[in-house]
């Protein structure tokens, strides 16, 4: 699936989150959005998925304007997983990665075998079958987060958008996760922080300041020095590892006094 934004716009109270942001991802592509805190990721995320109207602008899916799409139409197209999620549900861990089969389903019909099959691949792929009794409730932060994962695979979407999923997850996981969603065949943006995972694993790098697109393309093209320090306002060194990702040290933030 085409993911596509011509001069999308969204204000909060009047103030400008995301200021005239195009972008397009092609069918199968692993796109890495970053950027520094209050940049506007989240919400650009959030208008992509169909859950903020923009103030202007265009949002489709393969060509198509999505607009006055239902959520159940959108769902059987695009999965959103949110950074954050709720704690107190007194749901097993198979049922809330069932939740992803809702679009699927005539409202009052409970999961058939088509969908207990897809839960159950889910939650293989994100290692955790020795978990679905469990209840929600009782999981870690990173444990939620991959039953979050498999929620998403579960909803076997054409595309998928992730809001920082490698939050709460160690390291082992944060790269398994990466492994996993670039990998699917799927159309993926995904919000990241650790920028070396996005050098590594995606394809292009979408890099937002102040709610503005200022690059895009493969990472070693957007991942500069320049930028790092205008952005990101830290001192760093761009190298090419062995497999040809780029590479960054960072020898500190900007500003900095001396030792």
């Amino acid at each position: 699936m085409r993911i596509t934004a011509e001069s999308l716009s969204w204000s909060v109270a009047g103030v400008p989150v995301v200021r005239g942001v195009s972008v397009d991802i092609a069918p199968g592509e692993t796109v890495g959005l970053i950027g520094p805190n209050g940049s506007g990721k989240s919400s650009l995320l959030r208008c992509l998925a169909g859950l903020r109207v923009p103030d202007a602008g265009t949002v489709r899916f393969d060509g198509v304007p999505v607009a006055g799409w239902s959520p159940r139409r959108i769902a059987r197209r695009l999965a959103f997983v949110e950074q954050h999620s709720g704690a107190d549900s007194d749901l097993r861990v198979a049922d809330v990665v069932g939740l992803g089969r809702t679009a699927f389903r005539d409202r009052w019909r409970g999961p058939g075998s088509t969908d207990r099959a897809v839960v159950a691949a889910a939650l293989e792929r994100v290692g955790l079958t020795a978990l679905a009794g469990r209840p929600w409730k009782t999981l870690s932060g990173g444990e939620r987060q991959r039953v979050h994962i498999a929620r998403a695979l579960a909803q076997q979407a054409y595309g998928l958008l992730l809001d920082e999923p490698c939050n709460h997850l160690d390291v082992k996981h944060q790269l398994e996760l990466m492994e996993l969603l670039s990998g699917t065949g799927q159309t993926v943006l995904v919000a990241l922080h650790d920028l070396s995972l996005a050098a590594r694993y995606c394809d292009r790098l979408l890099l937002l300041h102040h709610g503005r697109l200022v690059a895009a393309g493969p990472p070693a093209a957007v991942l500069t020095a320049g930028r790092l320090a205008a952005v990101f306002g830290v001192d760093a060194e761009l190298s090419t590892d062995s497999l040809g990702h780029a590479q960054i040290a960072y020898r500190g933030p900007l500003g900095a006094p001396a030792p």
